[in-house]
């Protein structure tokens, strides 16, 4: 039988962890706690998460928690879900909590795997764009012309060439019941998805952005408003797709350039100083475009909204 379990307002993931100032990533996993409750198993890859909340003989984790290698995280889980139907107690809840590395790179293909099995899990990709556990290297999450250790900006290059692996719609084409993308700067929002999320079963996926003030270069008491910039540009469109459809859209209510977005980040200041970075930022500025046209981010398109 279940147990009748706490308040939610329990602190599951608590003060003494070794994040840098400012981190979206650990106020994200906060609020995920706060969302999900204490009845979960939290598995997390090799990456920030697991080294910041690991340092040997203490925890921030009021909930099982299990550190593995870089790419095994959803099987790993699966098995974890298996294990605790077998026993009757699937009441407890897995979840995945991994950064992009480990989740568009590294992990991707067990992650797939794991989606196509139909595994109970909730998979969380805390995105900051980039290896930043080992120092900002490139990953398939690293947004287009920014700068990053192994694609670096210089005279001949505009840091990364390459578009951001589109995640949430080639998880969403393996026919899961939930996809959603959330911000560590709108936390009701990322709570409210969270719950949704916990309340389907199968495997469910959600994507926060989560600004990194070390690495991508902004002072770390800007880490929500620069994570709001994203959203209000329409570079990360907040949605949710439930069997495969767009069922609602967080609509941007003041929307701004994304000059106003680069600007605020060392990784993009090199587009600022030459002709060629300025027609990069204009196909930057196409992109948002293009996300704001085909979510319908904006307060009067038509699209279902909040």
């Amino acid at each position: 039988m279940k147990p009748s379990g706490e308040s939610n307002t329990q602190e599951l993931f608590v003060s003494g962890h070794r994040a840098c100032h400012g981190c979206g990533m650990a106020l994200s996993v906060r609020h995920i706690l706060k969302a999900t409750g204490k009845e979960v198993i939290v598995v997390t890859p090799t990456g920030c998460l697991e080294t910041f909340t690991s340092p040997y003989g203490y925890s921030p984790w009021r909930v099982p928690w299990i550190h593995h290698v870089f790419e095994n995280a959803p099987s790993i889980a699966a098995g974890i879900a298996a294990a605790l139907k077998a026993q009757g107690r699937d009441y407890i809840r897995v979840l995945v909590i991994g950064g992009d590395g480990a989740t568009f790179d590294i992990g991707f293909g067990a992650l797939s795997g794991m989606l196509e099995r139909g595994d109970d899990v909730l998979y969380i990709c805390v995105d900051n764009g980039a290896y930043m556990n080992t120092g900002g290297q490139r990953s398939g999450a690293s947004p287009m012309f920014s700068s990053t250790t192994t694609d670096p900006a210089g005279t001949r290059s505009l840091g990364k060439l390459e578009m951001k692996k589109d995640l949430p719609v080639i998880i969403a084409a393996h026919g899961v019941p939930y996809v959603a993308t959330a911000s560590a700067a709108y936390i009701k929002d990322l709570e409210k998805k969270v719950k949704k999320a916990m309340q389907y079963h199968g495997p469910r996926y959600i994507q926060i952005d989560t600004p990194c003030p070390t690495v991508w270069g902004f002072p770390p008491d800007r880490t929500l408003e620069v994570g709001r910039l994203g959203v209000q540009t329409g570079l990360v469109p907040l949605f949710e797709m439930e069997n495969g459809n767009i069922t609602s859209v967080h609509r941007i209510k003041n929307r701004v350039p994304v000059e106003e977005y680069l600007r605020a980040q060392k990784r993009y200041r090199h587009l600022f100083s030459s002709d060629r970075g300025r027609q990069a930022i204009e196909k930057i500025q196409a992109q948002a475009d293009e996300n704001i046209k085909r979510f319908g981010l904006l307060k009067h398109s038509g699209n279902k909204g909040q």
